[in-house]
């Protein structure tokens, strides 16, 4: 199951078991897209607001999840 589509027609068939997989694979898949994209926003220096803003959440729930995670914008790691 790494296919994107097949895991949604997975996820959204008959059988439980590999339904409920698929959703927990998409789930990390959407998780690991968002961090990724974060990481990009930030080092194009887009402000925790215009990531929130975008993201629909607030600005401290997205400083929370990503903020030791990611460097600073303009620093050497970034």
């Amino acid at each position: 199951m790494s296919d994107a589509a097949d895991l949604v027609t997975t996820a959204s068939g008959a059988d439980v078991r590999a339904g409920l997989q698929a959703a927990r694979a998409l789930r990390r898949l959407a998780e690991t897209l968002e961090a990724a994209q974060v990481k990009n926003a930030r080092c194009q220096g887009w402000s925790w607001t215009e990531i929130a803003a975008v993201l629909e959440v607030s600005k401290q729930a997205v400083h929370q999840r990503y903020a030791r995670r990611l460097p600073s914008p303009g620093s050497p790691e970034s």
